[in-house]
This record gives structure tokens, sequence and C-alpha cells, in this order.
């Protein structure tokens, strides 16, 4: 009984946030040990779940002083470990309507958007830096030659969490870019779905006017017993 006992017993581990020591129980995240040390996080905590980017952090230990770089919500502590949160990183949006950006031959939208991009040196700090391993230094190499489907394409699971924008020492803005190239791909160049426009044109018809109008005057209670009895797609 006295083994199991040992063996049940949770290892506490040495972390320092804001240069303070705190011990934490090992197998907690960045973001649950830093609420176990009595850190009421407003922000830098989104969806925890490693979609939404809000939890950018920089780490290294006492024995490394190499940086390292991981989402709050998904980084694992581990013993002297030396964290700080960047929930918000102060990088320049350009101003766009999106349509006033129809690729045409010839132009480089990107570079109308981001001329600053063009002293990128491939030093692939950004590469380095993004918790989400995209190859962020080739869709700055795809901008720049104007190939805004190849950017959209590599950045895809970009969760605009400002790490490579923090790491970069031309100060661009990798991420904005990004989002720029997919909203682009997305407005004039991906494939349109033909079952979503047919759903707006019947939405603009009013063919669900009659039922909307029934849900907007159902009580709570009845929205929660249509919401728990609703069809749900199997998943495949």
């Amino acid at each position: 009984m006295a083994e199991v006992a040992e063996k049940e017993k949770v290892q506490m581990l040495d972390i320092y946030v804001m240069g303070k020591r705190y011990k934490v129980p090992e197998g907690l995240t960045i973001q649950t040990a830093l609420e176990y040390c009595g850190y009421h996080i407003i922000r830098g905590c989104g969806c925890r779940a490693g979609f939404c980017g809000a939890c950018g952090t920089i780490y290294n230990f006492t024995y490394d002083p190499t940086i390292r770089y991981a989402l709050g919500c998904q980084k694992e502590i581990e013993q002297n470990m030396v964290i700080t949160q960047i929930p918000f990183f102060p990088a320049t949006e350009a101003l766009y309507n999106v349509e006033d950006l129809e690729p045409k031959e010839g132009e480089n939208k990107l570079v109308e958007l981001y001329p600053d991009i063009l002293t990128c040196f491939g030093c692939n700090n950004c590469t380095k830096t993004c918790p989400q391993d995209l190859e962020v230094m080739e869709f700055m190499s795809a901008a720049i030659r104007g190939d805004i489907k190849r950017v959209a394409e590599l950045s895809f699971d970009c969760l605009i969490c400002g790490l490579c924008a923090a790491r970069c020492p031309q100060g661009l803005q990798p991420y904005n870019v990004a989002l720029a190239a997919r909203r682009i791909y997305g407005h004039y160049m991906a494939p349109k779905s033909q079952h979503n426009l047919n759903r707006v044109k019947e939405i603009e018809e009013g063919k669900f006017n009659v039922e909307l109008e029934e849900l907007k005057k159902a009580s709570e209670a009845e929205l929660r017993k249509r919401y728990a009895a609703r069809e749900i797609e199997p998943a495949k």
C-alpha cells in the first residue's frame, strides 16, 4: 500500500513566471499552471484548445537561455521553465477592402498592401517561431512572388498568434500578409460551393422566414428542447 501511495504522489515542478518562482503539479499546461499559481487570465486565453492563437507564449529554462515558443494552452510545463506570455503583439495591419483587390496580371496585391515584405532576407526566424510548424518563410517568399494561392495554402492553419511578427528582425507581419492572401483567394480564386450558393438563394427568397419567426417567439425551454433533439450529421 505504501508503494501505491508513493506512486500516486503528484510530482511538483519549479517554474518561474515574470521572475517569480512557483511550485506546480506536473501535467499542467502553461495556461493552467498560471491559473494554479493564482493568475486571473483575462487576456491570452481564448478557445483553450489550440485554435484561436490568443495564448502565444515564450519560454526558456534556468539552465538554458535559448528562447522557445508555444501556445500556452497546448504546451505542458517542464522543470525550471521560465515563462512569459505575449497575448497581443502590436503589428500593423493594412486597411483594405477585398472588393478592391481582384488579382490582375502583372500586379502583386500583397506587395501593394505590405511593401515592406520585399525587405525579407530569409532568416527563417518566423518558421522557427511558429507553434503550428508552418513554413512561414516559404509563404512569405510566395507573397513576394505574388503567388496568392500558394500563400493561402501554406498559411491555412495560421492562428494569428503573432509570434512570427515578434521575432522578425525586419518588423514584418507574416500572419497579416497571410490573412490578406486567404481573403483574396477565398473571394476571387477558390471554387464556389454550389450548395452554399443554393442555400443563400433560398434564404434571400424567404424560404425559412416562417420557421425563423417561430424560433424568435419560442421560449428558452422550447429552444433547448429543439436544440437537444436536432438532427446531427454523423461523423464520417
